[in-house]
């Protein structure tokens, strides 16, 4: 058997994965500072950081949290929210969301497709399907997994109500 050489590997986990994320210094001051005042930002308060995909910050943020050992987010009272985001951005505990994605019936018809032919895309096709659609590429993702849930809620429900049935049957004989 032939084994792999380091650049094959190097290459194969490229399609899988986005690239590094590189912060500048000052990028990087700016991020430990918020970090500090904050160690749960919500979506706005990433979006206002500076220019970058805020994604790519929510995943610095994991990291930093893992890293310096926080186990969850602590509790807040609603009126102490330090971000100031539109009501519609507020959820009921006063953290902050990215506003709900509504896709047109195009967009759904083609999510759909991709997904029959496929339920677990790699980042190169989802890339692809977002930039079709016109959606950020964590939208395509998020989309697939909740499809995928949705999936096997349905067919556990099915196989439910089939057990059910044949229970009942049984019962009438």
């Amino acid at each position: 058997m032939a084994q792999d050489s380091p650049s094959d590997k190097t290459v194969a986990t490229k399609k899988c994965r986005h690239s590094r994320t590189s912060f500048t210094e000052e990028q990087l001051k700016i991020l430990v500072q918020a970090f500090s005042q904050n160690p749960y930002p919500g979506y706005t308060a990433k979006q206002r950081l500076f220019n970058t995909e805020e994604s790519r910050i929510q995943i610095w943020f994991q990291n930093r949290r893992a890293r310096h050992g926080f186990l969850e987010r602590p509790k807040k009272n609603l009126g102490s929210s330090k971000d100031h985001a539109s009501p519609k951005e507020k959820i009921q505990d006063g953290r902050d969301r990215r506003c709900r994605t509504s896709y047109s019936s195009s967009q759904l018809q083609t999510l759909k497709n991709a997904f029959t032919e496929n339920p677990y895309l790699g980042i190169d096709s989802r890339e692809q399907l977002a930039e079709e659609i016109g959606v950020p590429e964590s939208r395509v993702q998020i989309w697939f997994q909740n499809r995928r849930s949705r999936l096997r809620i349905q067919r556990k429900r099915g196989l439910e109500e089939a057990s059910d049935q044949r229970q009942n049957q049984g019962q009438d004989l």
